[in-house]
């Protein structure tokens, strides 16, 4: 077996055996791998809490055939603010659902890694409204995977903007002439919002009204589901 180390944030935990846990975590360099933690749920574990949903850590991993096997891990940031914060940990929990649906194991994703870490800091920092954080995240998650919503020319025949339809399945914006049936029509302030939030703009996106993030909130929603192509279930507790 391969020795490896790494970096990587944890996505989400599950048992095996009596004492033993799964953990999936994505990885700088590696992507997402999937790894046992022996003795992890046991009452004297020297792992403590360092192997939890969020918790970004310095792993050491043996490479096996379907499961690695984690030997030595290390907080590099427990992100704890945010777990005290219903907002901030439900924001931060529909982003890890996201990233575990958008990344395939092994494949490596750097842009992905860089985003959820700069996401979750963000978040554990409160330095903006959590449900913004979580839609610039989605936004731009989607981004990554080839997903980048068309939000200044048709989605179909590219024409200029600025447009009043919005069609989740033509892939954002559309024309008068392109719109498909089940087209919405969002307000302009909710598109610029979009917008803001894809290319990083705080600025503009700090000062929208709480109507606006609603709307913007819902495109979001419904354009993440879309493409992950189930729902995610974690967003139903957010707060928006």
């Amino acid at each position: 077996m391969t020795l490896y180390r790494d970096q990587a944030v944890v996505l989400r935990t599950q048992k095996l055996g009596e004492a033993d846990r799964i953990v999936t975590m994505l990885s700088r360099r590696h992507g997402k791998v999937r790894a046992v933690a022996k003795g992890v749920r046991r009452t004297k574990s020297r792992w403590g809490g360092r192997l939890e949903p969020f918790v970004h850590v310095d792993v050491q991993n043996y490479q096996g055939r379907e499961l690695d096997v984690v030997t030595q891990a290390e907080i590099v940031d427990p992100f704890a603010a945010m777990m005290n914060d219903y907002e901030r940990y439900t924001a931060g929990t529909a982003m890890l659902e996201a990233t575990d649906r958008l990344t395939e194991e092994r494949e490596p994703s750097l842009r992905m890694y860089l985003l959820l870490v700069g996401g979750l800091r963000s978040l554990d920092a409160g330095e903006h409204t959590p449900s913004l954080v979580l839609d610039a995240f989605l936004l731009r998650a989607l981004a990554v995977s080839g997903y980048e919503p068309a939000l200044d020319s048709c989605a179909r025949c590219t024409s200029p903007g600025p447009h009043r339809w919005f069609a989740v399945p033509a892939g954002g914006v559309v024309c008068t002439a392109c719109h498909p049936p089940g087209s919405v029509t969002p307000g302009a302030p909710a598109v610029a919002l979009l917008g803001a939030l894809l290319n990083g703009d705080w600025t503009g996106a700090d000062g929208t009204d709480a109507r606006t993030r609603r709307e913007a909130s819902g495109l979001v929603s419904a354009y993440a589901e879309y493409h992950l192509d189930r729902r995610l279930r974690s967003l139903s507790m957010v707060e928006r």
